[in-house]
């Protein structure tokens, strides 16, 4: 997705905050939030191309987006970020608490963060206050606590975009050789606190230079012939190494990590009397291996460890066995089981969501808007049925991608979902999620959840934690009971490859390994550019050690469709 488009988004995303906080028309306000979601999704970068042919662009937001492009933000975000208090946007960042609030906290009682909202709930301040009763403060307090823990960290999304990025910029510098991250970015870490940028270069201080240079680049924090470290406008901090060429797998391997990981391996060296560093495996001053990491674990009496795994968690053994599994990668994946078009949600129409589909290869593909029961989406069972047309007529003009008709059903607070047996039987595939009440108790989500998995209309359970990485937290559930009623129903877990959810997180998605769960890998896309986020899934489930035999959408058609068919 084009960097341009994410940025004036996320300006045009803060306007419509900034708009409902000082109270601005209702309609309005969702019109500006249409129109960033749907510049995000859009294909094209608008910096190349008219913003006013994104949909849902009018003229007056066109214009504003056209100011940003031009310098980095609009009059009227600017005039808003004057009037709305600092205090009162830093409020609104924690999970749970909506403008309106904010604004009450800060005019009432001059609340103006989450450290003295906290300390105001402790101190008693609002007790006896409509609205604030001690589960709506104890889920606040919650929610603090999620927004102090993420701290400056950063969804996989956000930055791979930005590695991404440098890395384009650094290849562009003359007399670079190589150029690749490390550290928990490769190893496709949930969130992300810094980035790791390794290259070897015939000119170590022009790299540095260039660096310190690019657009990107906020503030240069220390810089040397050999490391720069910078900041950069996502609030991340990047370190960029230059490394001897000789020594490249040595440097990739020790700053790829984990430490926990590494320092095993330095226990295995120490008992052979060798010494292994970001310059080589050594005996005495004998290189043993320095240039791959396939060398370096070669010598050590292993395959090569796939940076997913390096987390200390038995990979060490496997490997020494020779039992290192052959995870699932983004090749295996055959096609994506949970996708949205502008039906409800999404941006995109069906024929440009089936399009995009056929041109990533897959041998079939689900659309999955969302049922009635998610209200603010409008659907119903007549433009459900009315798209089951339309899929079946595209289907004629793609014989080589299998098209599937499915819904994203709504699981009620009790475990029920929008449509009785008789029309879940008429889709392909059920897709069954938490959309609303996440603050049941962990009982009430366990029996909620296992009556999902129950249901004979329900194939998969979608992003079944239902956190939002730094927004809200995950639901409270007794996992191991969920996957072990899942398992028995025969019913798969998604693996919600959306970078903000990233859910099941690899934890639960090993546990759910464990008690015999199967798993469907999916986008959850609501645009085109987001069918591309498979690959952040596929990390997930590496770092689970899954393999292709785990995901039911690597499996061939004919073995999905008896899956599906057998879940009921």
């Amino acid at each position: 997705m084009a960097r341009a488009n994410d940025a004036a988004a996320a300006a045009l995303q803060e306007y419509a905050e900034l708009f409902a906080l000082t109270g601005g028309d209702a309609f309005r306000v969702r019109s500006y939030q249409k129109a960033a979601k749907a510049i995000a999704g859009h294909p094209e970068d608008i910096s190349v191309v008219d913003v006013r042919e994104v949909p849902g662009v009018g003229e007056a937001i066109a214009k504003k987006m056209e100011e940003f492009l031009r310098r980095g933000s609009f009059r009227q975000l600017d005039e808003l970020r004057a009037l709305v208090p600092e205090g009162v946007r830093r409020l609104t960042r924690i999970p749970s608490l909506g403008p309106k609030t904010a604004l009450l906290l800060f005019n009432e009682y001059g609340i103006d963060s989450p450290d003295a909202l906290a300390e105001a709930i402790r101190a008693g301040r609002l007790k006896g206050r409509k609205g604030f009763g001690p589960k709506t403060e104890a889920n606040l307090l919650k929610g603090i606590e999620q927004l102090r823990r993420s701290g400056a960290r950063v969804h996989l999304g956000v930055a791979t975009a930005l590695a991404e990025q440098v890395l384009a910029s650094l290849r562009e510098v003359p007399g670079v050789n190589r150029v690749a991250y490390a550290g928990s970015l490769r190893r496709m870490r949930e969130t992300i606190g810094d980035i790791d940028v390794l290259a070897t270069a015939d000119d170590p201080a022009a790299l540095m230079d260039a660096f310190r240079r690019q657009p990107y680049v906020t503030e240069v924090i220390a810089s040397g012939e050999a490391k720069t470290s910078v900041l950069t406008g996502p609030g991340l901090q990047v370190d960029l190494r230059v490394v001897p060429a000789g020594s490249w797998g040595a440097a990739l391997q020790y700053f790829t990590g984990s430490k926990e990981h590494n320092v095993r391996l330095r226990e295995i060296c120490v008992k052979r009397g060798w010494k292994l560093s970001e310059y080589g495996l050594f005996e005495g001053e004998r290189v043993i291996a320095a240039e791959t990491e396939e060398e370096i674990y070669a010598a050590l009496g292993m395959p090569w460890v796939p940076p997913t795994l390096r987390e200390d968690g038995g990979e060490i053994e496997a490997a020494l066995r020779g039992e290192l599994p052959r995870l699932v990668t983004l090749e295996d994946v055959r096609g994506d089981l949970h996708t949205h078009t502008d039906l409800t949600d999404g941006v995109a129409s069906l024929e440009e969501m089936v399009a995009a589909a056929a041109r990533r290869g897959y041998a079939y593909y689900a659309v999955t808007d969302h049922a009635p029961d998610l209200v603010m989406q409008r659907m119903t069972l007549e433009k459900a049925l009315a798209q089951r047309e339309r899929v079946r007529r595209l289907q004629e003009s793609h014989p080589d991608l299998r098209l599937l008709h499915g819904t994203e059903l709504n699981i009620g607070p009790d475990g029920t979902v929008d449509w009785p047996a008789e029309v879940l039987d008429g889709f392909d595939v059920c897709v069954a999620s938490v959309h609303s009440h996440f603050t049941q108790s962990s009982e009430e989500m366990t029996r909620r959840l296992i009556a999902a998995c129950e249901n004979p209309g329900v194939h998969i359970i979608g992003h079944p934690t239902t956190r939002k990485i730094g927004k809200r937290p995950p639901v409270e559930a007794d996992w191991d009971a969920v996957f072990r009623a899942a398992a028995r129903t025969g019913t798969a877990m998604e693996i919600d490859s959306y970078p903000d959810r990233a859910d099941l997180p690899s934890d639960l998605v090993r546990l759910a390994r464990h008690h015999g769960v199967k798993f469907s890998i999916d986008s959850d896309a609501h645009a085109v550019p987001h069918l591309a986020h498979q690959r952040f899934g596929v990390g997930i489930a590496q770092r689970a050690w899954l393999t292709r035999e785990d995901v039911i959408n690597t499996w061939p058609l004919e073995r999905l469709l008896a899956f599906l068919r057998g879940s009921r």
